[in-house]
């Protein structure tokens, strides 16, 4: 089953550790198969108010999400962002084809 790193960034200081933060992050990511979904980008508020930047990473299941955030690779690099802006962060389970609306049913 897919899993997904979710992000909401805010209060970005764009400088020198965030350079140093993204030109590190996608050697971190190709140890567990990560990749950039959504970074940024353009976004469409229709209900309430989004308050920050949006970043999706897709991983091919939760236990390589989770191992590639308390990896030593990305541990290195955490405190470049961390240090520089605040973060909400998730890892979530995806859906498999074919999934339903009802299928959270199951669920409750």
């Amino acid at each position: 089953m897919p899993a997904y790193a979710l992000a909401t960034l805010r209060n970005v200081k764009m400088g020198d550790d965030i350079v140093r933060y993204l030109e590190r992050i996608e050697d971190t990511l190709a140890l567990y198969q990560g990749v950039f979904l959504v970074h940024g980008g353009k976004k469409m508020e229709l209900e309430g108010h989004w308050p920050g930047d949006v970043v999706i990473i897709g991983f091919p299941d939760l236990s390589a999400a989770e191992a590639w955030y308390r990896s030593p690779e990305y541990a290195a690099i955490k405190p470049l962002r961390t240090n520089n802006s605040s973060a909400d962060i998730i890892l979530i389970s995806g859906v498999g084809e074919g999934h339903k609306a009802t299928d959270v049913l199951d669920l409750v």
